[in-house]
């Protein structure tokens, strides 16, 4: 990689916080950051611990808390060290790498939020025939999926990045390598790249947005079909912490890549970022523990076998 460019390292701005603030600023987010790989962990332990959820809708909520503890490390804890140290170069290969991984793990969370769309669909639209629409071998093989689609669309963009040349310009304006701000800073055509991401790269938000948008229509439909308090009650009940956190991820990217163009957009750009890679994988372990009885349940449960151990 280093052969095809004359940066060694780029300069990573960080986010735009005055030299006395840095110690509270890093205390919070340091802070958040535990949170978040604490709470996922939580989630991940009492879904393999109690067997009332080794159903399909906690096997992919499993792996949406893996991948949300991936993606928030991707990027929190060297913007953690950069706050600490003020040492805010990152090698070429370290950021290549930073970017792959950033849009993997985002790939992966988008397409779960899909699956757990269509799970929350064939729950209730079709509960005679839930478990034989939803089976184990099916599941794994969305997840798989899942995996192997973020894969390429992260590798082929890392490829073509990697084919460019950057001549003097390495200053990044953020606190991680943004695949945006690298092709702005490459003195090489970017076409071919800008293509790739309006296909490819858009292909792996559109699609599953689009499952989200598809289940929750059918959803509505059948509710208005047979309209009921105790249908809509047990449709919120059921789909509630799902359509909280679609809300909340895809209302952040909505909100960043639609909203007008403004002097302060790097600015911009690094608050909505620092939303989906440091709120939203720190408040979905609440979100999914606060609304759901079964969650909440378990975690009665561990807490009690806890205390009675000690």
């Amino acid at each position: 990689w280093e052969n095809q460019s004359s940066v060694s390292k780029f300069l990573l701005l960080g986010l735009p916080i005055q030299l006395d603030q840095q110690a509270m600023f890093f205390a919070l987010f340091l802070s958040m950051y535990l949170t978040t790989i604490l709470g996922n962990l939580l989630i991940i332990l009492l879904i393999r611990l109690d067997s009332r959820l080794h159903t399909p809708m906690y096997f992919f909520l499993s792996h949406l808390a893996l991948t949300d503890i991936s993606f928030s490390s991707v990027t929190v804890p060297k913007m953690l060290m950069n706050m600490q140290t003020q040492h805010l170069f990152i090698s070429y290969p370290d950021c290549i790498s930073q970017m792959y991984f950033y849009m993997l793990f985002g790939g992966v969370d988008n397409f779960l939020l899909g699956e757990m769309a269509y799970d929350r669909y064939a729950a209730i639209c079709h509960p005679l025939h839930y478990t034989s629409i939803m089976k184990k071998e099916f599941c794994v093989l969305l997840i798989a999926g899942s995996w192997i689609l973020s894969c390429g669309s992260a590798l082929l963009h890392t490829l073509l990045l990697a084919q460019l040349s950057f001549c003097a310009d390495n200053t990044i304006p953020h606190f991680f390598c943004s695949l945006s701000i690298l092709l702005k800073l490459s003195c090489s055509n970017t076409s071919l790249n800008e293509l790739v991401i309006l296909t490819a790269g858009a292909g792996v938000i559109i699609l599953p947005l689009s499952g989200i948008l598809l289940s929750y229509g059918r959803i509505v439909a059948s509710i208005l079909r047979v309209p009921s308090t105790k249908g809509i009650c047990k449709a919120l009940s059921t789909c509630g912490s799902h359509l909280s956190v679609v809300s909340l991820f895809y209302g952040t990217i909505v909100a960043l890549y639609f909203s007008p163009s403004s002097n302060n957009s790097n600015e911009k750009d690094m608050i909505f970022s620092l939303m989906y890679t440091v709120v939203t994988p720190m408040l979905n372990p609440f979100i999914y523990s606060l609304r759901n009885r079964d969650m909440k349940l378990a975690l009665g449960i561990l807490f009690r076998n806890v205390i009675l151990f000690f």
